[in-house]
């Protein structure tokens, strides 16, 4: 696991780069760079980190 992997910690909101429909997710775990994220359009997604950079989202 990548040093910017490990930011993505249950309850970390991110959008997928190349799914934008699937609106904001959340993430729900993450090991060994297997990210789950519930996304509201698309539901449950395992994301390997390896393959797709998601985009963390910071609230104001």
């Amino acid at each position: 696991m990548t040093p910017f992997t490990s930011l993505f910690v249950p309850g970390t909101l991110v959008s997928h780069p190349d799914r934008p429909d699937w609106g904001i997710g959340q993430v729900q775990s993450n090991i060994d760079g297997r990210i789950t994220v519930n996304f509201p359009d698309a539901g449950k997604q395992v994301i390997d980190a390896r393959r797709v950079q998601l985009i963390p989202i910071f609230d104001d």
